[in-house]
C-alpha cells in the first residue's frame, strides 16, 4: 500500500513534495523525481487550488473592538500563546449550509477546537471554544492571545465573559480584512480542499461533523505540515515539550 493509497481522510490528498517527505519521514529513501515521475506514469495528482468562498462575517455595529494584538504576525514562541479563530461554510444536500468553526493554535498550527452546525450563532463559537480549553487543560496560561475576525459571534458578551474567565487577551483584526486572519483562512482553505471540496456533495449536518472529525484526527496527528517541519502538528508539540522538561 502506497502513500497515496492509505484509508483515512488523508486519502488522495497529497502531491508529490507531501508524498516525497512522508516516505522519507517514514524511513523509505527516494528521490523527489521518482514520486513526481510515478504519480505522472499512474495519473495521480493531490488536490487542486482552493476556490473563493462566501463571506461568513457578520459584524456586530455596536460592539466594542478590542485592538488587533498580533497584527498579522501568526508566529508563536510556544503553544497556547496565540489561537487564531474563524468560521467556515459547507452546503448539504439535506439541511441547506452549515458551519464548521474552528480555532488554530497559532505555534504548531493544531486545531485545538471545533464545532459544526446548522447555524451561524454564538453556541457554534463557543462549542469549538470549550472544546478547546478542555484539550488544553493543564497546559493554559496567562499569555494566551485569542485572535478572530469582528464577526458577531466572536464579538458576543458570553464568549467574551468565556475568554475573560481562562485569562485570554482578546485580539481582533480590521473591518473586511482577511489578511488580519490569514491564519485562520489558510486552515479554513485546507479543510474546504482536503474534505469538503474533495468528498462532497455532502447529506447532512451529521454526515459533515463525522467526516470532520475524522479529518480533524488526520490533520493533528498524521498530517505532514511544512510550518511544523515536515513533521504533525502534534509531534511538533511533542518536541517543544521535550526540551522544556529539566535535564536528569
Amino acid at each position: 500500500m502506497t502513500v497515496w493509497d492509505q484509508p483515512g481522510p488523508g486519502n488522495k490528498v497529497y502531491g508529490a513534495d507531501k508524498i516525497w517527505r512522508q516516505l522519507n519521514h517514514d524511513g523509505v529513501e527516494v528521490a523527489r523525481c521518482t514520486v513526481e515521475r510515478l504519480m505522472r506514469d499512474l495519473g495521480i495528482q493531490g488536490v487542486g487550488t482552493p476556490a473563493k468562498k462566501p463571506r461568513t462575517t457578520v459584524l456586530d455595529p455596536a460592539a466594542a473592538y478590542p485592538s488587533d494584538l498580533l497584527e498579522r504576525d501568526f508566529t508563536a514562541a510556544a503553544p497556547n500563546t496565540r489561537w487564531v479563530a474563524d468560521i467556515t461554510y459547507v452546503p448539504t444536500e439535506n439541511d441547506g449550509w452549515c458551519y464548521t468553526a474552528f480555532i488554530m493554535d497559532c505555534y504548531s498550527r493544531a486545531v485545538v477546537g471545533w464545532a459544526c452546525s446548522g447555524r451561524m450563532y454564538t453556541e457554534l463559537v463557543l462549542d469549538a471554544l470549550d472544546m478547546a480549553i478542555w484539550a488544553r487543560k493543564g497546559r493554559l496560561g496567562d499569555r494566551l492571545v485569542h485572535r478572530s475576525d469582528r464577526g458577531s459571534q466572536y464579538t458576543s458578551i458570553s464568549y467574551t465573559d468565556r475568554l475573560a474567565e481562562m485569562g485570554a487577551a482578546r485580539s481582533v483584526g480590521s473591518k473586511g480584512d482577511s489578511y488580519d486572519n490569514a491564519a485562520a483562512e489558510s486552515l479554513n482553505s485546507l479543510y474546504k480542499r482536503e474534505l469538503i471540496d474533495r468528498l462532497g456533495p455532502w447529506n447532512d449536518l451529521t454526515d459533515v461533523t463525522k467526516n470532520t472529525m475524522e479529518w480533524v484526527a488526520w490533520y493533528n496527528s498524521e498530517r505532514l505540515h511544512s510550518h511544523c517541519k515536515d513533521v504533525s502538528p502534534f509531534e511538533y508539540e511533542e518536541a517543544f515539550y521535550q526540551t522544556q522538561q529539566p535535564a536528569a
